[in-house]
């Protein structure tokens, strides 16, 4: 029982056939992050920028 406990545990460590995949998963979720990041850094300097010129607007309105 145990030899073959033993032999399906070592060809478990041998099988890279969704080695592939998860490796794309990985890149596909660094870049995800990556993207999402500088959106949020984008949103909130484009925020600023029309809170900027609303704020001229008004002072220049008075």
């Amino acid at each position: 029982m145990s030899h073959t406990l033993k032999s399906m545990f070592v060809n478990l460590l041998r099988d890279e056939s969704g080695q592939d995949l998860i490796e794309y998963a990985l890149v596909a979720a660094i870049i995800a992050l990556g993207a999402v990041t500088a959106m949020t850094s984008l949103a909130n300097s484009i925020g600023a920028a029309f809170n900027n010129i609303g704020t001229k607007l008004t002072t220049a309105a008075n």
